[in-house]
């Protein structure tokens, strides 16, 4: 499918009227309501690692606020990023598997995130820990564009920065109970205050159980006759603030999320047939044989320090982190019927993945005061990260279920048995990275503000093959057990931002940026079993990532403060573009690179205080992605195709109405629309029956919230995707469908202390 030009499109120019259209209709209401009410209240963010007014930051920053937070309902990452222009989140597979996209920057299985995702300072190294619960959040800021600068790899499509909330001076306490159409429920309970006069603590935790609402439909293990996607979560976070001194703070945070659910429920439609790379699909049903199990443990602790010697500020942050995850399920196809005869033989297929990975880093920095013309931040930091992945594909003779495979296989190649194993794969990988940065800004005059930044990020990487010898014979697969292969990948990212200060309500910048994500290993053998399958730059290795972005936007206030307009238009080229390769010979989910990749698009976003009782917020974003290289016997259907996953665009708008209704109480209602534009999900693979990729049809979600509120008590009825509307969140190559949840609805009671 080839690339329509920049703003080519019908589609696209009616969007941009529309929300061009929508601004006007808000600046052209506010006036009338102004009087009524205060204007917006000033958002202070750290996207760059300072205190400061939204508004002031030049780049385009996106802010949940607690109370944000509260009325939107957001408990998950996708509650939030699909809000954010030209942002959007895949969920697929199972808990440790989804992807953020942002300005056509995308993710795969088992590589490194689009974006620098950072947690209390703490950066989140392993991709597989981001999709959990959020337990008391105080902010969320989405920061768009490269930040590598300050935040180093990963942050090559932007940064995600979540703050906790803090231990309070008083005791006060939160507990919230709630039922939802699962059926199932929660509860989550916080307290917070002083042990001492200089230490404080706060405490939260939060446990989940429902059944879920995607109905397996199986009708050979009565077993199986059950939802696919049931949830028990336990989520708990304690932390403490030690304030010896006037200048110093200790403050350690110790975290774990315990996950029971399920994973791996693709419905494949029947090869050959007009649904079989169709996105749109949704009428076949989810079909295991064996639903299996997706368990998931992390444990996290963190230790931020900061001394303060009136100069400025030295920081520490010392943190570690666990992952353990285990994947069990159904082999392709998902069916025990079809679309293949052999599934009627008396046999099946099952599968199995498990993941270890263990992180320590280290941060040192130092932040010049902000009251000073020249302002700096100085730091390095280290990661070493220790990680074992195996997969490996199981006869399933006896429908007993599944058995689950952690560091070693259940019996020799092709044992035709109860659980006998077909393939096995298993890698180590160990891994340390260093980087040092500095980030400056210089007030050149009152108006003007100059920003250069610079950070080197140095990779190595070891891979070691743990998968027994007979295994990678059995599979022709060239090498041997305990054999090692390393890599170091290293990048300079610079950064640029020009600001003019206008007036004091209007700002415009310039900007240019670069990003890096580093390369990696596949499953050792994969490169021979891509060539047997005709995929393109597919190997035991992929190369790492870079991608420099011009980009040019403004901030505005209007109306006294009661309306909000920020924009901007950007062009990133992105050299080795991940894609994702599933090659079923070997079960093993790889990495490819796209030599380069060429994004184009533009951001607005407004936000409107109508009256002292409704506000309103709308955003748009486009995304115009076109593939430039691609060498290989593919090239000529791949070059001038769109880049996978990504939306040609995405739009959003929100309606809050809040006031008094009787003494001591307010009615909140919400409202919410997220539409995710056109998606193309994969390259053209001609090995896979897939030529010319379908994209999927614009996807229109609505989210519903109304309740009452005290100053102590909240009564609050919810709905998100309200109309229940039926699609699946993504396309694989090969037939692979993921169905998206539908509707569901709940009731919660918070009662604070």
């Amino acid at each position: 499918m080839k690339s329509s030009g920049f703003l080519n499109s019908r589609a696209s120019m009616r969007l941009l009227l529309g929300s061009t259209a929508l601004a006007g209709a808000l600046l052209s209401v506010a006036p009338a309501f102004a009087q009524n009410g205060d204007g917006i209240e000033e958002v202070v963010v750290t996207a760059r690692q300072r205190s400061e007014d939204i508004q002031k930051v030049p780049s385009q920053v996106t802010a949940f606020t607690a109370e944000n937070i509260e009325a939107k309902g957001i408990t998950t990452p996708a509650d939030f990023l699909n809000a954010v222009p030209n942002v959007s989140f895949v969920a697929t597979q199972n808990a440790g598997t989804s992807f953020v996209v942002i300005r056509g920057i995308s993710q795969a299985r088992n590589s490194e995130p689009s974006a620098a995702i950072v947690v209390d300072g703490v950066p989140m190294t392993q991709p597989a820990e981001f999709n959990q619960e959020l337990l008391d959040i105080q902010q969320i800021e989405v920061v768009k564009g490269p930040q590598g600068a300050l935040y180093g790899r990963n942050a090559i499509g932007g940064a995600i920065l979540i703050t906790t909330k803090q231990p309070t001076d008083e005791w006060e306490g939160d507990l919230t109970a709630g039922y939802d159409n699962g059926p199932g429920w929660k509860v989550q309970g916080v307290v917070s205050g002083p042990i001492a006069d200089d230490l404080k603590m706060r405490a939260a935790v939060s446990y989940l159980n429902t059944d879920g609402t995607l109905r397996n439909h199986d009708t050979v293990d009565q077993s199986a006759k059950r939802n696919a996607d049931p949830i028990k979560d336990f989520n708990a976070r304690v932390s403490f603030l030690y304030t010896p001194t006037s200048n110093f703070t200790a403050d350690l945070r110790l975290s774990t999320d315990l996950l029971d659910t399920r994973g791996l429920y693709y419905i494949v439609p029947p090869f050959g047939s007009q649904n079989f790379n169709n996105p749109d699909f949704t009428s076949q049903p989810i079909n295991l044989n064996n639903s299996g199990k997706d368990d998931r443990k992390i444990y996290d602790a963190a230790l931020k320090m900061t001394y303060d010697i009136g100069a400025g500020t030295f920081s520490s942050i010392t943190a570690y982190s666990t992952v353990w995850e285990i994947l069990t399920g159904d082999g392709y196809p998902f069916d025990p019927f079809g679309p293949f005869p052999i599934n009627r033989l008396g046999f099946n297929f099952d599968q199995s993945q498990f993941l270890s990975s263990k992180t320590f880093s280290q941060e040192l920095r130092f932040t010049s005061r902000a009251d000073q013309r020249f302002r700096y931040i100085v730091g390095a930091e280290i990661f070493d990260t220790d990680r074992f992945i195996s997969t490996g594909n199981m006869f399933d003779v006896a429908d007993e279920g599944v058995v689950p495979v952690y560091r070693h296989p259940t019996s020799p190649p092709f044992a035709f048995q109860p659980q006998g194993q077909i393939s096995f794969l298993a890698d180590g990988q160990r891994q340390f990275a260093w980087a040092g940065y500095i980030d400056t800004s210089t007030d050149i005059t009152d108006d003007l503000e100059l920003s250069l930044n610079l950070r080197y990020d140095r990779d190595h990487r070891r891979n070691t093959t743990k998968t027994p010898q007979a295994f990678l014979t059995a599979a022709g697969i060239p090498g041997a057990t305990g054999e090692q292969r390393a890599r170091t990948w290293s990048a300079w990212q610079p950064q640029a931002i020009l600001k003019y200060q206008w007036t004091d309500s209007l700002s415009v910048y310039g900007s240019f940026s670069r990003g890096f994500r580093s390369g990696g290993f596949n499953q050792t053998g994969v490169a021979t079993a891509a060539a047997a399958a005709g995929f393109d730059n597919v190997g035991d290795e992929f190369q790492a990532e870079t991608a420099d972005t011009w980009e040019a936007g403004f901030k505005s206030r209007w109306l006294d403060d009661h309306l909000i307009v920020n924009g901007s238009i950007y062009q990133t080229m992105d050299h080795n573009d991940y894609y994702f390769v599933f090659l079923a010979s070997n079960s093993t989910q790889n990495l490819g690179n796209i030599k380069e990749v060429r994004f184009r698009g533009f951001d607005l976003d407004a936000t409107a205080r109508i009256d002292e009782y409704l506000s309103a917020n709308a955003g748009f974003g486009m995304t115009d992605s076109n593939i430039l290289k691609f060498p290989g016997a593919s090239s000529g259907l791949v070059v001038g195709s769109k880049a996978p996953l990504v939306s040609d665009y995405t739009f959003n708008m929100g309606l809050q109405y809040q006031r008094p209704v009787w003494t001591g109480w307010d009615v909140l209602l919400r409202a919410d629309y997220n539409l995710i534009g056109p998606t193309t999900f994969v390259i053209p693979v001609p090995a896979a029956g897939e030529p010319v990729p379908q994209q999927r049809n614009p996807v229109g979600l609505f989210d519903l919230r109304a309740g009452f509120q005290s100053d102590d008590l909240t009564i609050t009825a919810w709905a998100k995707n309200l109309f229940d509307k039926k699609y699946n969140t993504e396309y694989s190559t090969g037939g692979f469908l993921f169905k998206a949840e539908g509707r569901t609805w709940g009731l919660q009671l918070t009662k604070h202390f």
